[in-house]
């Protein structure tokens, strides 16, 4: 057995080592194949924080002191510098100078059941706990451009938070690009 499959295997590359080889693909062009193991995608980003600039280069954002967090939305538009196409579901990655800690205490859950005449009663209350020190982010860390370009996250920083400077990173690029990072400054009123 051993000997028929090296005799065929033998037989096979014979055959195939000897044909004609007109059918083989013509050499490729090595300008080209350098052009594009070279090729560095550049990803263009253009933010749109949907705040106010002041002429220092500082963002301003009215933080809700009739809530705890203030939810605002950082929008951009991601374009191919070759082509000024816009880029989808390119990653683009958030981080916040600013965090906030949890209580003891994150919540509550309320049991209601009905009475016989079905009227809603409170049963039970139960506290959720056991997260204290836990620490929050103040942005969303991740986020994709969609088929327009487009690419969103959310912030939150909470009241405590009023009178300081938030500083938000972001970076972005592709599988064939390399990745930029770049900043803005968010003074929270």
């Amino acid at each position: 057995m051993k000997y028929n499959s090296i005799f065929v295997s033998a037989v096979l590359l014979m055959t195939v080592g000897c044909d004609d080889s007109s059918f083989l693909l013509e050499p490729v062009d090595d300008s080209i194949v350098e052009e594009t193991e070279n090729r560095v995608d550049v990803y263009l980003f253009d933010k749109s924080p949907n705040l106010d600039l002041d002429n220092n280069g500082y963002y301003h954002l009215d933080i809700n002191m009739g809530s705890w967090q203030t939810l605002h939305r950082i929008s951009g538009f991601i374009m191919d510098s070759a082509s000024i196409n816009p880029v989808v579901n390119c990653r683009v990655e958030w981080e916040s100078s600013h965090y906030w800690y949890l209580g003891d205490t994150l919540g509550y859950v309320v049991r209601r059941g009905l009475t016989d005449d079905l009227v809603y009663v409170n049963v039970d209350t139960s506290y959720v706990i056991g997260f204290n020190g836990m620490e929050v982010p103040t942005i969303n860390p991740a986020s994709y451009s969609n088929a327009d370009g487009e690419v969103n996250t959310m912030m939150a920083p909470v009241q405590s938070m009023v009178g300081d400077t938030m500083t938000i990173w972001y970076s972005w690029g592709g599988w064939y690009s390399y990745w930029k990072t770049d900043s803005l400054k968010i003074v929270l009123d």
